[in-house]
């Protein structure tokens, strides 16, 4: 479950503020702040095509990367990105100092497998996805790119919890004080033949009313 490892070749910004962002994005970069592993916060500029790239990965914010700057290489993880709301390119990116060997907390997916053999789907229920992502403590080196819930035998009421699913060994997730649930098999809402029912029930009450209306009104005539 490797995931395509993203590399940032930064440079370092000797302006900071406003001014200095906006000078990085205009000279084609993103303005941002890496900080974090005991070292004061510094200034960079990370190139626009690399974090485009590192976007379209699908997990930008749940891997690490590596910054490179005059040859020398750092772990980091993206801590936060700021997208412009209109025209949704980067605006500004967030970094954390990290080792291979530090745990971490961070969001993995969650890929449901069995879907098409489950007997409770079968039935016609529905697949109730409680927790799209997990989050884990981790060692920075090695996130999973996915975590897999297994359905394949669950039936109607049946649920997927974070006991069922096989974590790697030097992972666990960061809720501790309960069993939680990932996801359900859901059965159908409503009852047709009891809405049936009903419906009968409600025209022959319906029916006796204009019967007995027509009656008033023939005798009334009379």
């Amino acid at each position: 479950m490797s995931k395509k490892q993203i590399t940032f070749n930064i440079e370092l910004r000797e302006r900071i503020g406003t001014g200095g962002a906006r000078e990085a994005r205009n000279n084609g970069f993103v303005p941002g702040v890496l900080y974090g592993g005991g070292e004061d916060p510094v200034a960079i500029s990370l190139r626009l095509p690399e974090v485009l790239k590192a976007i379209e990965t699908g997990h930008f914010l749940s891997s690490t990367a590596s910054l490179v700057h005059d040859g020398k290489k750092q772990m980091v993880i993206p801590q936060a990105i700021q997208m412009h709301p209109i025209t949704d390119r980067p605006m500004h990116v967030d970094l954390f100092r990290v080792t291979a060997k530090q745990k971490i907390k961070v969001e993995v997916p969650v890929h449901f497998i069995g879907e098409e053999v489950s007997p409770g789907l079968k039935k016609a229920g529905t697949l109730n996805v409680v927790r799209h992502t997990v989050e884990l403590l981790v060692p920075a080196g090695n996130i999973p790119e996915f975590i897999e819930a297994d359905v394949s035998k669950l039936e109607i009421g049946d649920n997927v919890k974070i006991s069922d699913i096989k974590l790697p060994s030097d992972a666990e997730p960061t809720i501790t004080d309960r069993d939680f649930t990932i996801a359900t098999i859901a059965g159908r809402a409503a009852v047709v033949e009891t809405d049936d029912a009903e419906g009968e029930e409600a025209e022959e009450e319906t029916t006796a009313e204009a019967e007995g209306e027509d009656a008033d009104g023939e005798a009334s005539e009379d």
